[in-house]
């Protein structure tokens, strides 16, 4: 018996001291990193929608800054004008696809060939695989930003917050060489310089773009990419919620119908 005494008060030091451990690991996190900044995004809620020109202009954001180092190998082209999404036209879909290169084959004689890419094609990739996408970024591999959203802790507001985030670092910190300051990147070092600056694209939709504009675009852009059926789903949940309350409410009167009899019977 005073075995297992000591059998669990050993097992709640265990306990205890992993708790201390994560708690403590959670704030020093926590300190290291500012504030997630918050803006009114169109998706959100029961009724929330993707706005068509944020996305248009999210995509332009994406594939004049960040589709030079980042790839989107869950897209395809065609998924540019499908509803829910963009929701380009055909014929602005082809154009956009017709105006990348990617590389088919083999032909008859054996050999790989370039061509125009079609709607079914996915995103084309800055680089051929892993290893040269590190060695032309210093040794960092740019992440796939198709799920990036749904990968990164904080969501869109994080992404958000983070292509704002750049700033002097504090004084007394150390940066190595090719690495930056971010008050909101985990550990407050980056390697991807700022990718967004003032007037760094221009809007066909005559909207200003500003950096705080161009993040909210290009992260909106991004949502759509890891959720595309988000508006489907939404109208979903909204039918399912009004076909449970009408069927609440004849159940009710079912129920009271039928104990009204048995009352009148006693």
């Amino acid at each position: 018996m005073k075995a297992l005494k000591n059998k669990v008060k050993n097992f709640i030091k265990i306990i205890s001291f992993i708790t201390f451990i994560c708690f403590s690991a959670i704030q020093a996190n926590s300190a290291e990193t500012a504030k997630l900044l918050k803006t009114d995004w169109s998706f959100k809620g029961l009724f929330g929608k993707f706005e068509r020109g944020s996305l248009q202009r999210g995509y332009q954001v994406y594939t004049e800054v960040c589709s030079s180092c980042h790839s989107m190998k869950y897209l395809s082209y065609r998924n540019l004008g499908e509803k829910g999404g963009p929701e380009f036209s055909e014929a602005e879909v082809k154009a956009i696809a017709a105006s990348f290169e990617v590389t088919d084959g083999p032909n008859a004689d054996g050999e790989m060939f370039t061509r125009p890419a079609k709607l079914s094609d996915k995103f084309v990739k800055p680089y051929e695989n892993v290893k040269a996408a590190e060695a032309a970024n210093g040794g960092a591999y740019p992440p796939d930003m198709s799920v990036l959203v749904k990968a990164r802790s904080g969501g869109v507001d994080y992404i958000y917050s983070l292509l704002q985030g750049y700033e002097d670092a504090p004084s007394g910190m150390v940066l190595d060489e090719g690495v930056h300051y971010n008050k909101y990147m985990y550990g407050n070092k980056i390697k991807m310089s700022a990718p967004l600056s003032e007037g760094i694209v221009e809007y066909g939709d005559g909207t200003e773009a500003t950096v705080e504009q161009m993040s909210k675009d290009v992260t909106t852009f991004l949502m759509w990419a890891a959720e595309p059926h988000l508006e489907s789903r939404h109208q979903m949940g909204f039918k399912a919620i009004v076909y449970l309350i009408i069927l609440t409410i004849l159940v009710y009167f079912s129920m009271k119908k039928i104990w009204s009899r048995v009352e009148s019977e006693v």
